[in-house]
């Protein structure tokens, strides 16, 4: 591979190739032709081919009957559309984006497979959520070519776009992926190569604490409320119902994750283990954290949850205790901000702002708090580090404020000071 390769503008790509037509490949390519994109789906399986197509006409059917698009508009998008199973039906495309389910794996035979077929000017992008795009470039002949492009599910609603810069990704490419984000009409954020990234790197330690606080005394609706009155769009638990509790559950048995029996990751997913068991998966199978009525979205406080919470909760060997909604919002908010700070400290993140980008556009953070390292910052960092060690008293070493916090709590600064 030519190590001089020069990308194409972004206002000059016209073929896009979109591998898996799941649920998130299906809104990625509806974005493409959104912006006047021709785009090929390709999918190995005939049946969901045609499911795709069957869905992407269905998005734009009702997009007219809501007087969003015209007719004409909507056969215009469609007309945008080709559907494949074989790969040499896209060797002339000029970008090919990676959206089947997080086994690396198979994402690394797909790129192999897309890096031997396609033109050598062409760019390949994975939409993996967190695993290790410098593993997946390693595998092709043109890694100077290969970032992460990580669409939010819907892709075609939301606009947050993370877009993945692994180690030998060309600047060329990544500033050709902020301008196609710019073109997609999404708010594009460059990230550092990490476990998870930006967003969903935060959202670990976040979801952790409202894990452990139904442990410790809590129920899921409390930890729900308390988020959501404090200004979140939806807590963690409703959350996880929209996108499916079993996702994490079958990622572990995929890949032969193992927790160790008693320690605090395995004690965590108990609940999560034990609704999957049940095979309440969230709203897709009607139960989850929470129940809901045929054709509802409206979650419902189901009794049999509570109690099964309160039965792990004494199985894992805590005494219950009351918990107040401060501590609640307290916990879960300094997380963020916490692992805020170490991704900024370490370069995944160039600056505070695009942070905070992430959590405003990709997971539902009130914009009237600015973000999560915004409103740290307007909280005064002195007082945040007070309020972790704190935490780190009552809880533990989990709590160690992030290096950066303490030096710019020490010197007066803010997170808005740094630039990477």
């Amino acid at each position: 591979m030519s190590t001089d390769f020069s990308p194409v503008n972004a206002a000059d790509i016209q073929q896009v190739a979109v591998i898996g037509a799941g649920t998130m490949g299906r809104g990625i390519a509806i974005s493409f032709a959104n912006a006047g994109i021709q785009v090929t789906l390709v999918d190995l399986n005939e049946d969901v081919r045609q499911q795709a197509l069957t869905y992407i006409q269905g998005i734009y059917a009702g997009m007219v009957k809501r007087e969003r698009i015209t007719q004409a508009d909507a056969d215009a998008c469609l007309a945008r559309f080709s559907l494949s199973g074989d790969y040499q039906d896209i060797a002339d495309v000029q970008l090919a984006i990676e959206a089947v389910y997080e086994n690396i794996d198979l994402k690394k035979k797909i790129f192999q497979q897309l890096d031997s077929t396609l033109n050598p000017a062409a760019i390949l992008a994975t939409n993996t959520s967190y695993l290790d795009v410098d593993a997946i470039a390693a595998v092709t002949s043109r890694p100077q070519q290969v970032l992460g492009l990580h669409f939010f599910s819907p892709a075609h609603i939301m606009k947050l776009l993370e877009i993945v810069r692994a180690e030998k990704t060309a600047p060329a490419v990544i500033q050709l992926a902020e301008d196609l984000g710019s073109r997609l009409n999404k708010v594009a954020v460059v990230a550092g190569n990490c476990h998870g990234f930006i967003g969903n790197r935060m959202l670990e330690p976040y979801v952790f604490e409202a894990r452990r606080l139904l442990l410790e005394g809590a129920l899921p609706a409390q930890v729900d409320n308390a988020l959501q009155a404090w200004g979140m769009a939806m807590g963690p638990f409703r959350m996880y119902d929209v996108v499916g509790i079993d996702l994490e559950w079958r990622a572990r048995q995929l890949s032969g994750t193992v927790l160790e029996e008693g320690s605090d990751a395995e004690m965590n997913v108990r609940i999560d283990n034990r609704l999957c068991e049940l095979e309440r998966f969230g709203q897709k199978s009607g139960q989850g954290y929470y129940r809901y009525e045929a054709g509802s979205r409206e979650a419902l406080v189901d009794d049999s949850v509570n109690a099964l919470v309160i039965e792990e909760s004494g199985k894992a060997g805590f005494e219950r205790r009351d918990i107040s909604d401060d501590e609640i919002v307290s916990r879960c908010i300094l997380a963020l901000v916490n692992e805020g700070a170490k991704i900024l400290d370490e370069g995944i993140a160039r600056n505070s702002a695009d942070i905070d980008k992430v959590y405003l556009n990709g997971y539902g953070f009130p914009k009237e708090r600015g973000g999560p390292m915004a409103w740290a910052d307007s909280e005064g960092l002195v007082g945040v580090l007070a309020d972790m060690k704190d935490l780190q008293q009552a809880n533990g070493n989990r709590w160690e404020p992030a290096a950066l916090l303490k030096s710019l709590a020490a010197d007066g600064q803010t997170f808005s000071s740094i630039k990477n």
